[in-house]
């Protein structure tokens, strides 16, 4: 594969993604599942619903679909407004009294934000490949599908990318059907309370 000088900042970019959308928030989780901590509990549960985009992401990288650039800078957007959008939640975290889970979901929650927001600045360069047929067989391009490849050697070694792709576009149509159920009808009514009305 041709050298391009960016690569070790996009594979620092894959294992940074890796640490904090992954590995952290999932030990949160069962940690404020042990603590009892439903606000934590909560707003950790939004959050891997929206993240579920990016996994979808990899899928959609692994058969080299030109949709995976718009659908990793769009999940790199809202998993941050996922953190912060919820009043109630919010409202109900800061008042919970101090504790290491508490101090430490805090400092996961700004780290993530700020990670996530510098990740799609550094991907605005490469909307263009999402819209260029001869951009996406570019080393420009390409070089962002390297570690979902990898991916894919360890977790689905026997499937086919195109296999997975199907799997990635069927999951981005059922995303984007719940996505806009939620903004077109739900939101309304519920404002910003992560608590249904």
């Amino acid at each position: 594969m041709e050298e391009v000088w960016f690569r070790p900042y996009i594979w620092t970019d894959y294992r940074l993604g890796i640490a904090f959308t992954l590995f952290i928030p999932l030990i949160l989780l069962i940690w404020a599942f042990v603590q009892k901590a439903e606000g934590i509990q909560r707003l950790l549960m939004i959050y891997w619903r929206v993240a579920s985009l990016l996994a979808i992401t990899i899928y959609l990288m692994i058969a080299a679909y030109p949709v995976s650039f718009i659908s990793g800078l769009i999940a790199h957007l809202l998993v941050p407004i996922s953190l912060w959008f919820w009043v109630d939640l919010n409202e109900e975290i800061d008042y919970q009294p101090s504790s290491p889970l508490k101090l430490i979901f805090t400092a996961w929650r700004w780290a993530v934000t700020v990670y996530s927001l510098l990740s799609a600045i550094a991907l605005l360069p490469f909307i263009g490949c999402a819209f260029s047929q001869t951009a996406i067989k570019t080393p420009y391009c390409r070089v962002w599908f390297e570690a979902p490849l990898i991916f894919k050697d360890y977790f689905h070694h026997n499937s086919k990318p195109a296999f997975l792709g199907f799997l990635g576009i069927t999951c981005l149509i059922i995303y984007v059907v719940y996505l806009g159920y939620f903004v077109l009808f739900k939101l309304g009514k519920q404002g910003r309370s992560a608590t249904p009305q």
